[in-house]
């Protein structure tokens, strides 16, 4: 009986191991000559175009077949239109993967104008890190810290992309939560457009910009003393920030501080999101998330992030997922005052 067992067992075992080894040769004759588009979809210049086209430099060696990538921004709408074409239009066959931002998720679940998509059936490949939000300031506008802000006598221009985009969100949320004054002006098609405005003297700041972005993007500014961080919209302080005050400290009531543990924190695990459109054949989507996952872990890959301050905390695929199916769960009172501020 046990040796039946035994038999059975090891005969699965080949099975399964035949199964797995014909559907790497069926996906490298498919990758094999290749060209993997990957769809940005905001402005060259900041952090996701940067994550991108540094994962793609290595990402090939790690898929079968060796395929080839082409990074193509794809802008608008606070990341609608990139996103949207991801789910309408980009054929569902494993050579089309979207980079766009987890914020759109939530705006699904309050009803947003302009969302074309159901992020439950996109197919997660993974993220490269948990986002790590923050504020900053430049030092003509004299704000050096959170107290300086909320003591400001006249409205602190922030510098913003269109509602769904995490600048945009964030301040919105943060105006709400803690009573900060501020004054939003957006309609900027990227950060890299706000850095310049901020530049130009148009604007004081801006909020929802990642630490990981803000190291590579905005340098020269921070060594030089130009701008500085001011805010932090995550759970716990980062290690590089370990002095700058936290926002969730500031919220004024339990309403505020869900505003914030929904919108800023639970977002910031799927901002640098990637994905295939709904329907890519599901071998195709574990191959892609296996390669990510090990382009990742890659020494050449970890050296020129590390270069390039790029940080890196990974998200699995299947935690993606679990993740984006949370938000729908969301208490009704947290989505309608969410849906009265984001819309």
């Amino acid at each position: 009986m046990i040796q039946k067992k035994r038999l059975a067992i090891f005969v699965l075992c080949l099975l399964l191991a035949t199964a797995v080894g014909r559907t790497d040769v069926q996906a490298q004759d498919f990758y094999k000559g290749k060209t993997i588009r990957v769809i940005v979809a905001t402005t060259p210049g900041g952090g996701f175009d940067a994550y991108s086209r540094a994962i793609t430099r290595h990402m090939g060696k790690h898929l079968p077949g060796n395929p080839s990538f082409v990074v193509e921004n794809m802008p608008g709408a606070g990341f609608l239109i990139g996103t949207n074409y991801l789910y309408n239009q980009a054929k569902p066959d494993g050579l089309t993967l979207g980079n766009w931002i987890g914020t759109l998720v939530l705006h699904q679940v309050i009803g947003r104008k302009g969302v074309e998509f159901d992020a439950r059936r996109f197919e997660y490949v993974g993220a490269p890190i948990k986002n790590h939000d923050l504020c900053l300031m430049t030092r003509a506008s004299g704000i050096s810290g959170a107290e300086k802000w909320m003591a400001s006598p006249t409205p602190v221009k922030l510098g913003a992309t269109p509602p769904g985009s995490t600048p945009y969100d964030n301040a919105v949320v943060l105006r709400e939560a803690t009573g900060l004054p501020m004054q939003i002006v957006s309609g900027y098609k990227g950060t890299a457009e706000i850095r310049l405005a901020i530049d130009a003297g148009e604007v004081a700041g801006l909020c929802g910009l990642s630490w990981a972005s803000t190291k590579v993007t905005w340098r020269k500014q921070l060594e030089s003393g130009e701008v500085k961080v001011v805010l932090q919209n995550s759970p716990a302080p980062h290690p590089d920030l370990p002095d700058v005050s936290l926002a969730i400290n500031l919220a004024k009531t339990d309403v505020g501080r869900r505003l914030i543990q929904v919108a800023l924190h639970d977002v910031s695990a799927i901002t640098y999101l990637y994905s295939f459109p709904p329907g890519t054949p599901k071998d195709r989507v574990q191959i892609f998330r296996k390669a990510f996952q090990a382009t990742l872990k890659d020494a050449e890959f970890v050296a020129e992030a590390k270069k390039g301050n790029l940080e890196l905390d990974p998200v699995a695929g299947e935690d993606l997922e679990k993740i984006v199916n949370s938000f729908f769960k969301v208490d009704t009172r947290t989505v309608n005052k969410l849906r009265e501020l984001l819309k």
